[in-house]
């Protein structure tokens, strides 16, 4: 079996099972993506997904899904998805071996 594009923290799969329990019934996963934008040139996007677009990579990690963009597998191979709780705030933290610069904020990357 090839490697997974990204790992799942156990924190990262009990926060996707509770966003998806909220989600329409027709949402099978939620989709991670990369876009331009952000101080270090490129940001992390998720959202819900409907269905599985061609070419993306699909991760089944302890009763989760998670679908790849196609344009994104390059950028976050070897990475870990994991989430973090904090007093004010709780947000997805992607640890990803490629980056090469990470803006102050932790929004953006670069590779």
């Amino acid at each position: 079996m090839s490697e997974k594009v990204i790992k799942l923290s156990d924190k990262a799969v009990n926060r996707i099972k509770e966003i998806m329990s909220q989600a329409q019934n027709s949402t099978i996963g939620v989709r991670v993506g990369v876009k331009s934008g952000g101080c270090a040139g490129m940001s992390y996007v998720m959202e819900y997904a409907k269905e599985v677009k061609p070419n993306e990579e699909v991760i089944e990690d302890k009763g989760v899904k998670v679908l790849i963009d196609p344009k994104a597998i390059m950028y976050l191979l070897g990475t870990e998805m994991d989430y973090k709780k904090e007093k004010f705030s709780s947000q997805f933290v992607f640890k990803n071996p490629n980056e090469t610069e990470r803006c102050g904020c932790g929004e953006s990357f670069k590779v």
